[in-house]
């Protein structure tokens, strides 16, 4: 989808070396360039080992970013709240069969009749590349390709490309905001009628209702699974106690502009949450139209609290989208730009 070709050499490297000479070895040696004056960002994301990218802010991490070889789709995890312990885990407490279920993840069950949802469906999600990784004061921003495959036919069905805005707050909360854009890759994609996708959280178990002594609130003021499952809303949050003297929560927002808002969730007891953007009918997805969804997910203190919720649900329906174009600064391939 996209080429490039850096044939530049830094203007010290020219200045200083030549292009030809054996300086270029050791562009630095000798240099009597000083150090130039630099504002170190506050919120950073870095590549690490092993197929992950970290967001981090004054010393601490806050959520990681995998997407390794070996498993069938990305995920992030952690996702830390003021505690500094993750409020989403890895898996299902007690039933094995839902390893699907990785802390943060997009998946979806009916793609052209293809699962993307189980383990054992033929469905595979695979990183294709990075595209930029952007610090700054205020926030972290890293975008991502992401290939939808069937690989029964080795065929690739969806593109995604994912944009994960990271905002550390006050007192050690957090916001990831994850906007996507899907294209269908050749021929129309159908996402077929299905409870399961497109973007779910599994909560820490004592964070959960059912192991442990967590709570799920919706913004119509619904509490529990059988007054909210399959019911539409803005936002949806899942609280408990994540230590001994703490009480934290994730709010999963919806966003006004998303087809179908307000979502339907699928919620569960035993500690998870999902925007089924399905659920009450498929979606097709022509090659020259994208589906672009937005979410936002909200690490916070304390249980939900329902007038800040709707503070930050109106703040998110102002924030502005981004998009990923060739780059024009040095040493840049793509840059992110607001719309």
């Amino acid at each position: 989808m996209y080429a490039y070709s850096d044939m530049n050499t830094s203007l010290v490297t020219r200045r200083r070396f030549g292009v030809g000479g054996m300086g270029l070895l050791f562009p630095l040696l000798g240099s009597a360039d000083e150090i130039r004056p630099y504002k170190l960002p506050k919120a950073t994301i870095t590549p690490l080992a092993d197929h992950q990218a970290v967001f981090e802010a004054g010393g601490r991490e806050f959520s990681r970013w995998h997407f390794p070889s070996d498993y069938p789709r990305p995920f992030f995890y952690p996702f830390c709240g003021p505690s500094e312990i993750s409020l989403t885990r890895m898996g299902h407490p007690g039933a094995p069969n839902h390893d699907h279920h990785q802390s943060i993840w997009f998946a979806h069950h009916d793609v052209n009749k293809v699962s993307f949802w189980a383990n054992s469906g033929a469905g595979r999600i695979k990183q294709k590349d990075w595209l930029c990784y952007e610090d700054g004061q205020d926030k972290a921003v890293m975008a991502v390709l992401l290939g939808w495959y069937d690989s029964a036919s080795g065929k690739e069905l969806m593109e995604q490309q994912l944009i994960a805005i990271f905002r550390p707050m006050a007192a050690g909360e957090q916001t990831l905001e994850l906007q996507s854009t899907f294209r269908a890759v050749g021929d129309r994609v159908e996402l077929g009628k299905t409870n399961f996708g497109l973007l779910a959280v599994r909560v820490a178990k004592s964070i959960s209702a059912a192991f442990g002594g967590g709570k799920l609130t919706d913004s119509e003021g619904r509490i529990g699974e059988p007054d909210i499952f399959g019911k539409q809303a803005k936002w949806m949050d899942y609280s408990g106690p994540i230590k001994e003297d703490a009480v934290e929560g994730v709010t999963f927002f919806d966003h006004p502009d998303n087809p179908r808002y307000p979502s339907y969730w699928h919620v569960r007891s035993d500690g998870w949450m999902g925007a089924s953007f399905c659920l009450a009918e498929g979606f097709s997805i022509a090659p020259e139209v994208p589906l672009r969804l937005r979410y936002l997910l909200h690490a916070h203190a304390g249980e939900v609290d329902s007038s800040k919720a709707s503070s930050l649900q109106a703040d998110f329906a102002k924030w502005r989208l981004y998009d990923v174009i060739k780059g024009k600064k040095p040493h840049h391939q793509f840059e992110l730009v607001e719309q």
